[in-house]
């Protein structure tokens, strides 16, 4: 690199402007008037090459940066809140970790473009823009850890529902922080929001129309909470649809079917449709109808009915504050029939299962004690006259 070329880097220099760590471009000055390293000061896209060298290294610097900083946070401030009593630190810390590790990335993308003396309104907009993404990112985040204090502050009010109506808050604030949120990074491109408020305005009514689903079903999951018909984890059945409730949100509610599937109801849907919730019933139903061969004679019969209606009347898990019938109902085509109606004392599934297996074992010994047995599908054929065996000899 000759001293003239030198000169004409400085020229360039100097009518550049790098008002972003001013002291990284100082730095690179130096090595331009060092001989032993005049060959950065070469010129390329009229840019020197030590710019240009130091710009990408900068961008991968914070990059890298950004990586080791999220990892630095865990292992260093995670134990610190742990010996708090509370955990709302815990998740305030987690939320947070990606919005100020994004702060690196701005810092070296800002750097970046100030190095290659790239300053111009596109840019200048861009970086304002991932500030603002930032800024809200980091609230949305926030505001998303302290969900426990939501929920906490709605069980205030109603325990019942204090998940359901606090999902429904959140879902308002999160809306209200991304619709400011947009409008602050459309605010920075130039975009007049107001103006493009009052434009929505002059086509209201056809977004109304667009929105009435939308609309019907916001007031069909406002109605769902306000009638308390469903809540998180029971069990329902709408229509065709059955399963377990896994989250009511205001457009659709979730469902998790028996058989895993997740099915996504309209809420407005929801609200207009008959609802059966078996979570609130508190206890099942036993029905069933038991067939003896006709062998039993009529004593055997009362003896079978009674033990059956004192093992319902001593077993644990019967209601006994509910329905019990247990009575000889029929005379059917190959048995007889006793009719058994009773209800155990829990609602769920599996051991209710297990409630019903000990019945019917317990039966099954109360059959075999009699001396009984269970009928099955069978037919008895009568034969009034056998046919002659002599030989008939025509006259």
């Amino acid at each position: 690199m000759t001293e003239n070329n030198t000169t004409q880097t400085q020229e360039i220099i100097e009518t550049l402007d790098i008002d972003f760590f001013p002291q990284v471009q100082n730095l690179l000055n130096q090595l331009y008037q060092n001989e032993n390293f005049s060959f950065l000061s070469e010129l390329y896209f009229n840019l020197p090459l030590a710019n240009i060298v130091t710009a990408f290294f900068s961008l991968f610097f914070f990059l890298t940066l950004r990586k080791l900083f999220a990892t630095l946070t865990l292992k260093v401030l995670q134990p610190l809140t742990k010996r708090t009593e509370t955990y709302y630190d815990d998740r305030i810390l987690s939320a947070l970790k990606g919005p100020l590790s994004f702060v690196f990335v701005i810092i070296g993308v800002r750097l970046f473009f100030a190095l290659l003396f790239v300053d111009t309104k596109f840019i200048e907009q861009l970086i304002d823009a991932m500030i603002v993404y930032n800024l809200f990112w980091a609230i949305y985040s926030f505001v998303h850890a302290l969900r426990g204090a939501v929920y906490h502050f709605t069980k205030r009010f109603n325990p019942e529902l204090a998940h359901e109506v606090g999902n429904f808050i959140l879902t308002i604030i999160r809306g209200i922080i991304l619709a400011i949120g947009l409008g602050a990074i459309l605010q920075v491109w130039g975009i007049n929001v107001a103006g493009l408020v009052a434009g929505l305005g002059i086509g209201g009514l056809a977004f109304a129309l667009a929105a009435k689903d939308t609309a019907a079903n916001l007031f069909g999951s406002i109605a769902l909470l306000l009638d308390n018909s469903i809540r998180i984890g029971e069990w329902i059945k709408i229509g065709e649809v059955e399963g377990t409730v896994e989250d009511i949100g205001m457009r659709t509610t979730k469902i998790r079917a028996f058989g895993k599937a997740l099915i996504t109801l309209p809420n407005q849907v929801i609200a207009n449709s008959p609802i059966q919730n078996f979570s609130r019933r508190g206890v099942r139903r036993i029905k069933m109808t038991l067939g003896l061969t006709y062998n039993t004679n009529s004593e055997q019969m009362k003896h079978i009915l009674t033990d059956i209606k004192t093992m319902l009347r001593s077993h644990n898990d019967i209601a006994q504050k509910e329905t019990m019938l247990v009575n000889f109902t029929s005379f059917d085509d190959s048995s007889l029939g006793i009719f058994i109606y009773t209800f155990t004392n829990t609602s769920n599934w599996g051991k209710y299962m297990e409630i019903q297996e000990d019945i019917n074992l317990k039966i099954m010994k109360i059959i075999e004690d009699n001396n009984s047995d269970f009928a099955f599908p069978s037919q008895s054929l009568y034969v009034e006259k056998l046919p002659s065996n002599e030989p008939n000899i025509p006259q």
